[in-house]
């Protein structure tokens, strides 16, 4: 089974390689083709892989190729990983907002929005180019913003492209730790957008466990997000919220955070990573050790300014082993193997929320098999939750919009309508800013 990795220079690939040589199941991925538009980014993970692989027998073969439609061509699965403009677009995209004092992070506010238009023309085209070489295959998208990238995606694909994302799976794991349970043995009731949901209910063999946690502040004050959000406000809920919703929650406190950052996450993984790859590459040295211990620096830095913002403290051991590779690896078997399971996903929303229509890409609990992924039904939302799920997803539809006509006006009106942008002028400074520091936003008028 042909495995393709769009994005196969990036600093993640490893995570899943190792995942995969982790699966001897009959039916696995033998061969994985990486694709990357950076040669040298290339050869560095590859000297990682070669040594992931070494002494393990039956290794899923490695190639890697910059000819896109190469390594598209008769592939099973497609992993797409691609960051358009690399972390330096990242960096820019944070600086250009917070010098106009709003949110900068690359998938929520006006970053997330800049993000987008940059990628959505580019992952469209892998789209295209898929349904065309591999009609086949299934695409499996980790792409930031990923429901928004994956609603591009599924126009041209239908239900073959899935958004996975690990933060659910994290939070997820972290209440059924919290309430002595078993994170295998229990259901997590999670619902709304790619970095927009909340955990409503966690079910161990039929019984719903979270009130317990919410009537118990010890209890909810001993994981991240109780820290993070604060008791008081996680009962007022009656719901665990994302993490990523702290940008929302407590959007001044986190913007004059970043603000007071010595720099921003994005222009740290910037030097970081542009460290690594040098060191990588150097044959007397080891690619592994030296991705490990990078890999170690960014999980334990992870919302750093968030939670320092929050006095929450350090991140917990158990939350610094990532996650979206194993959420992958279980997203193929159950397709290639029709190994039924429950999964989180970005998937299209059908009639699963009544306050969306049918095609907008929502992350909700599905059920995996042969034929792909299939939401679960679900309650409705509260009130405070659906208009905001409702409001980021008009957002998310003007960015869709702006990238299809490069329509400079309906670029503004993406910015201008997202919550945590509090003006059209504001907005009208952000597409000058992004327009002139990313080549890649030529295409507005």
């Amino acid at each position: 089974m042909k495995l393709t990795i769009l994005g196969g220079g990036g600093f993640r690939v490893p995570l899943v390689y190792g995942a995969l040589l982790a699966d001897r199941a009959e039916g696995r991925v033998t061969e994985v083709v990486l694709h990357d538009l950076d040669d040298r980014r290339l050869h560095a993970v590859g000297r990682v892989l070669d040594e992931q692989a070494a002494g393990v027998p039956d290794a899923p073969r490695v190639t890697a190729t910059t000819d896109l439609d190469e390594a598209l061509a008769g592939a099973d699965f497609v992993f797409s990983a691609i960051r358009v403009g690399g972390l330096a677009g990242r960096a820019d995209d944070e600086r250009v907002a917070l010098a106009e004092g709003v949110l900068g992070q690359e998938t929520v506010g006006a970053g997330g929005i800049a993000y987008g238009l940059r990628t959505v023309p580019v992952a469209v085209d892998i789209a295209r180019r898929v349904a065309r070489l591999a009609p086949d295959a299934w695409v499996i998208n980790f792409t930031n913003p990923a429901g928004l990238v994956t609603e591009a995606m599924s126009r041209h694909l239908g239900d073959r492209v899935i958004g996975i994302c690990d933060s659910p799976v994290g939070l997820g794991r972290r209440v059924a730790r919290a309430l002595g349970a078993d994170p295998k043995q229990a259901f997590v009731d999670y619902v709304g957008l790619n970095h927009l949901g909340w955990v409503r209910a966690l079910r161990v063999a039929g019984r719903d466990e979270l009130p317990r946690l919410l009537a118990d502040p010890a209890l909810l004050g001993s994981f991240e997000e109780g820290r993070l959000f604060g008791v008081d406000w996680l009962q007022s809920l009656g719901a665990i919220p994302n993490e990523y919703l702290h940008y929302y929650y407590f959007n001044r406190e986190a913007v004059r955070a970043y603000r007071q950052a010595e720099r921003t996450r994005g222009a740290f993984l910037r030097d970081q990573q542009a460290r690594f790859y040098v060191e990588a590459q150097r044959t007397e040295r080891s690619a592994l050790h030296a991705w490990e211990r990078t890999r170690a620096e960014r999980e334990a830095t992870y919302m750093a300014e968030n939670r320092e913002s929050a006095g929450a403290g350090e991140r917990e051991a158990d939350d610094l082993s990532g996650g979206y590779e194993k959420v992958a690896l279980a997203l193929m078997r159950a397709i290639a193997r029709d190994e039924r399971t429950t999964l989180i996903l970005n998937v299209r929303n059908g009639s699963t929320l009544a306050a969306l229509d049918g095609d907008a890409v929502i992350e909700v609990p599905c059920l995996v098999d042969a034929g792909g992924a299939h939401p679960l039904a679900v309650a409705p939302l509260p009130a405070h939750a659906t208009g905001l799920v409702c409001a980021v997803k008009a957002v998310e539809r003007e960015v869709l919009a702006a990238a299809e006509s490069g329509s400079r006006r309906t670029a503004v009106k993406a910015f201008a309508l997202h919550p945590l942008v509090d003006s059209v002028n504001v907005a009208r400074r952000l597409v000058d800013g992004y327009t002139e520091v990313h080549p890649g936003l030529a295409y507005l008028e």
